[in-house]
């Protein structure tokens, strides 16, 4: 992407950006699911993971929206070095309690980040005064809310519960 020289450059690559992210998430997703043994929290990815592709036809409404080029692209490091983490956690910790609530702080670390940047985006969408582009990204922002609140429910229902009860267990053999 070219050097940013004005605050609608700056909306393109936040948004190029929040493209990259997205795109990442979709391909991270199933391998969460999959990793996932908390019959709720797997579904919770599988859910997640066709939302997050609606989510990404929103963002090229926005893309249309804004006039952006289709060369306009970015990647979003912080979504890489997000995902990294959470690919780590499945390679080092066995299947089970202690994954699934691993799954759960990364995953909840990607809707924080998220809920970062589309909260900027809208902002700065409301400030050029752009309805419909707000419209759009504010639905977005409500869908990862939810995401996290969600993530939230099953950690403090069962998961993190049965990860301290495994920890117990393990300790009295």
């Amino acid at each position: 992407m070219s050097k940013i020289k004005n605050f609608e450059d700056l909306m393109h690559h936040q948004i190029a950006d929040l493209v990259s992210a997205e795109e990442q998430l979709t391909e991270a997703l199933p391998e969460m699911a999959k990793a996932a043994s908390h019959k709720e929290l797997k579904k919770a990815f599988q859910d997640h993971l066709k939302e997050t592709k609606e989510q990404l036809k929103r963002l090229g409404q926005v893309r249309q929206e804004l006039g952006m080029k289709s060369s306009e692209k970015a990647t979003c490091k912080a979504m890489k070095g997000l995902i990294a983490e959470g690919s780590e956690a499945i390679k080092e910790i066995e299947a089970g309690p202690v994954l699934d609530a691993a799954l759960i702080g990364a995953a909840q670390r990607v809707e924080h980040y998220e809920m970062a940047a589309y909260g900027t985006a809208v902002c700065h969408a409301e400030m050029c005064g752009l309805k419909k582009v707000v419209k759009l990204l504010q639905e977005t922002l409500n869908e990862e809310g939810n995401a996290n609140k969600l993530l939230t429910k099953i950690a403090e229902d069962s998961v993190n519960q049965a990860a301290i009860d495994e920890q117990m267990s393990a300790s009295q053999k």
